[in-house]
């Protein structure tokens, strides 16, 4: 029987979750999407996360096979949204998922949806029912996961470095 669960990131995974990142950057590569191609995220963005208990891996049979980042209270990335608006009051807090990747080895097993499920569950856990998160305008196979995960296209948002546009979502829940 296959175990999966998600648990808080320890510095000891650190190694493995660069790994993922850096099989996800080339896959996007591979599909010419410009996402992750410059750097970001770099292993000290990854450290930080850690070292502030925001990043979560996805656990399966003992092996890592997936990370990400939930952030919690307001994103600056989120705060200008053009071509659409949030639902809900501008001064609401809410979690952002962010820097979300699977093993190269375990995609297409849908633990992207997995992933996020589980990041839906302990988002309300931590008092959180607005959720919200972002991904490049031509990453399509994201774009698929998050609507898979209810979420709903609410407009663009631009990163801050380098300042690009990401297609922004949000499910709230209840």
């Amino acid at each position: 029987m296959t175990t999966t669960y998600l648990r808080q990131a320890r510095t000891a995974d650190l190694p493995v979750i660069m790994k993922i990142i850096n099989e996800a950057k080339a896959y996007l590569k591979q599909q010419n999407v410009d996402q992750w191609q410059h750097g970001y995220p770099e292993q000290s963005d990854m450290t930080a996360d850690v070292a502030a208990g925001l990043n979560y891996v996805l656990i399966r049979d003992d092996v890592i096979v997936g990370t990400a980042t939930l952030q919690r209270g307001i994103d600056d990335n989120y705060k200008v949204i053009e071509q659409g608006t949030w639902r809900g009051a501008a001064e609401a807090t809410y979690t952002s998922i962010h820097r979300i990747a699977v093993a190269a080895g375990y995609r297409g097993q849908h633990l992207s949806e997995t992933l996020i499920t589980n990041l839906l569950t302990l988002s309300l856990q931590l008092g959180y029912a607005d959720v919200r998160i972002d991904t490049h305008p031509e990453n399509v196979g994201m774009q698929h996961v998050i609507k898979q995960n209810g979420f709903e296209y609410r407009g663009i948002i631009y990163m801050h470095e380098p300042k690009e546009p990401r297609y922004a979502y949000q499910l709230q829940l209840k």
